[in-house]
């Protein structure tokens, strides 16, 4: 069913920084997270293992974030690109290390600061709105070495410096902004969003949602400054969701897919959203023997520095039960579970559930009240290249309609959504697996696994229906 959307929704595309620019040591750019891990399979096992060394080793393994797309070098190009889609918004990161190298400095690095403003003028150009990430995935490496990333409490006040430089030196062109991308996948995988690799399984819940506490803090003085320094700006939270449906009516599984959704989707939400831990920490935290050291003064910031509104990624559900064995396990982004009979799988195993989308929507909107984005959303998948130069990507046409609809489902309901940007409008390193293969964009970059290919950018089957699906204000699906 077409449904009308709202006037002046938000419609664009999403992206990172360490997956897109490239000139990794360009522009005095310091190295950052994203810069030591490896492409493929390496990186996949490097991030479940405990351990990590942080160092580059090219004798053994390739790092195509290294190169990237090359938007440092392109972005003119690729937002034309986006311009011609009809981009309202289009949501990018600033990468920390290019602002301040090490992290720690007490001046922020001019050409870093200089090449935003030139993306940020190049979109403005072209009417787009930039929805900017503060920090998603990319702590400074001398952050991770010398301080041990987000475990340590030092990396408030550092954040706060650089948020404090961007907030000011941005203020004119900048008004919607996110704190930390997927801040509730920290737990599960703590190399991506704290900054450190667990010494041991035993000690990693301790360390993570101590590193977490302080990113809450962090969020919220940031919260703060941003009303403070951009009086008319909006600042959101930025959640990974996944709605955890019990596998059956038995409702021992029915109250552990409960429990699994209220650490995993809400705990972080509420801190952000509601401004306090939730009621259900208490006991969790308990039983896994976590102890937060809370500072005086942490608990007051984070009630005072509530978010405007909530963006979050949706990728799949997850299914749960209390009991299941290694062979019923799924795959997926950051959330395990169990296979869903009832739903078919994308070329990565990432389930493929649309009215779960509004699902999501529905518990987000019914539990806080306040605006939503859904700031990531995309099927991964193998495109190929035809003899006449064409990428025919209907399978992807396919999944993003079929999420789309579901969007238009969740405001008849009266959800209040503002925008949609969808992951990876362009092709860019993923995130998990380090490939380029596994392509997201609406607009091809001729780049591949194996380091070759030209840069060369091509507009895809899908370019042309999201075009249409933007002018039409999401009537053309």
């Amino acid at each position: 069913m077409a449904t009308r959307f709202p006037e002046g929704f938000l419609w664009g595309g999403a992206t990172a920084a360490n997956q897109l620019e490239g000139a990794y040591q360009e522009g005095g750019k310091g190295l950052n997270l994203a810069d030591v891990l490896p492409g493929g399979k390496a990186r996949l096992e490097l991030l479940s293992q405990t351990g990590f060394d942080f160092e580059i080793d090219k004798s053994k393994y390739t790092y195509p974030n290294h190169e990237a797309i090359d938007f440092y070098h392109r972005y003119k190009e690729d937002i034309a690109l986006f311009a011609e889609m009809g981009f309202k918004v289009f949501r990018l990161s600033i990468a920390w290390s290019r602002i301040f190298p090490n992290g720690d400095e007490l001046e922020p690095n001019e050409e870093g600061l200089a090449f935003y403003d030139r993306v940020f003028d190049e979109l403005h150009k072209h009417g787009i709105e930039p929805l900017v990430t503060i920090a998603h995935y990319e702590t400074p490496l001398h952050l991770i070495k010398e301080y041990g990333g987000w475990r340590n409490r030092k990396l408030v006040s550092f954040f706060e410096r650089y948020v404090r430089t961007i907030f000011t030196r941005y203020k004119d062109k900048v008004k919607y902004w996110l704190t930390f991308n997927e801040i509730n996948g920290a737990t599960h995988m703590p190399l991506f969003g704290l900054g450190f690799s667990p010494e041991s399984e035993e000690t990693r819940l301790q360390d993570s949602f101590q590193g977490l506490h302080h990113q809450f803090v962090a969020s919220a003085q940031a919260v703060k400054l941003g009303h403070e320094i951009i009086p008319e700006s909006q600042i959101g939270c930025m959640l990974i969701y996944a709605p955890v449906y019990a596998y059956d009516s038995n409702p021992e599984n029915v109250m552990h897919a409960k429990q699994e959704a209220d650490i995993f989707n809400f705990l972080s939400g509420d801190v952000q959203v509601r401004g306090e831990y939730p009621y259900f920490a208490k006991r969790y935290f308990k039983e896994n023997n976590i102890e937060l050291d809370i500072q005086d003064g942490d608990l007051e910031t984070i009630r005072e520095g509530t978010v405007d509104f909530i963006s979050f990624s949706y990728y799949m559900s997850r299914t749960d039960k209390k009991i299941k064995t290694p062979e019923e396990m799924g795959q997926g982004n950051l959330v395990g579970g169990v296979k869903n009979p009832f739903l078919k799988a994308s070329d990565w195993g990432w389930e493929i559930d649309p009215i779960g989308l509004r699902v999501s929507l529905n518990e987000l909107y019914g539990r806080y009240q306040k605006p939503l984005m859904i700031v990531e959303n995309g099927l991964g998948a193998y495109d190929k290249v035809e003899e006449d130069g064409s990428i025919i990507d209907d399978y992807r046409i396919d999944y993003l309609r079929e999420h789309i609809e579901q969007m238009g489902e969740a405001i008849e309901d009266g959800v209040d959504l503002i925008g949609y940007t969808s992951w990876g409008c362009i092709d860019l390193v993923s995130a998990s697996s380090g490939q380029y293969s596994k392509r997201y964009g609406y607009i091809y970059v001729d780049k591949h696994d194996d380091g070759t290919g030209t840069l060369e950018r091509k507009r895809k089957k899908s370019f042309y229906w999201y075009k249409d699906v933007i002018s039409s204000n999401g009537e053309n699906l």
